[in-house]
């Protein structure tokens, strides 16, 4: 059995005590920090920018995954690969040419991401699965932290690990938003390869255990 992929989202940290919070995730058994980008355009919230991402790659030693929940993404690729990213998301909402956006995600030297809201089918990515590494699904509506998990997610999930399949196509499933304990296991079950975790694990009585708790669910075995 193997374990999953978990990613510890920033957006939940408190950011009074960051130094304290990304030395914890340094001490951890995460596998990445996420780390969300919002303009309040494309979501209804405004968070962090190239600063900030360059002041948590110097101290964080998990890769970053970056999430760009903005308008044309493509006039900041570069900047945040020059930041630190180790893994862009884009939306497949906010891109026009997405094929191109991924080609140059993968140009830059990092993992190419798509993410999809909940109302956005799968399907549409047919065309540009070669340019994929990882696929984020939203659980939540994007925007805020805290949001409650959307229950369709898991029937969303399986269908996208069956059109993966059928399509040949190696890249990971992602899932972010609402995910704790108490879903993560079904998530897995349905075909996820990567959790990401902020107030479960943030908000957490003691953060370390959390991440540990999910780290050691498990992904189903292949036949």
């Amino acid at each position: 059995m193997t374990k999953p992929l978990i990613a510890p989202s920033l957006l939940a940290a408190d950011f009074a005590n960051l130094q304290r919070d990304l030395d914890l995730i340094n001490r951890s058994e995460a596998d990445y920090l996420h780390f969300d980008v919002m303009d309040g355009v494309f979501v209804p919230n405004i968070s962090f920018g190239f600063p900030l991402l360059k002041a948590v790659h110097e101290h964080c030693q998990k890769p970053l995954d970056v999430h760009l929940m903005i308008t044309d993404p493509d006039r900041y690729l570069e900047a945040f690969a020059e930041g630190g990213a180790s893994t862009i998301h884009v939306h497949y909402e906010a891109c026009s040419h997405l094929h191109r956006t991924l080609s140059r995600i993968r140009e830059l030297g990092c993992q190419a991401g798509v993410a999809l809201n909940p109302h956005t089918p799968v399907s549409g990515l047919v065309d540009v699965l070669e340019q994929i590494d990882v696929i984020l699904i939203m659980s939540v509506n994007p925007g805020f932290g805290g949001q409650a998990f959307i229950p369709h997610t898991i029937q969303k999930i399986a269908g996208l690990k069956q059109f993966l399949q059928t399509n040949q196509c190696p890249a990971l499933i992602e899932v972010d938003g609402g995910v704790s304990l108490s879903n993560a296991q079904a998530l897995l079950n349905a075909g996820a390869d990567m959790l990401v975790a902020g107030s479960s694990v943030f908000n957490a009585p003691d953060p370390l255990v959390a991440i540990t708790q999910l780290k050691n669910s498990r992904l189903p075995s292949m036949a």
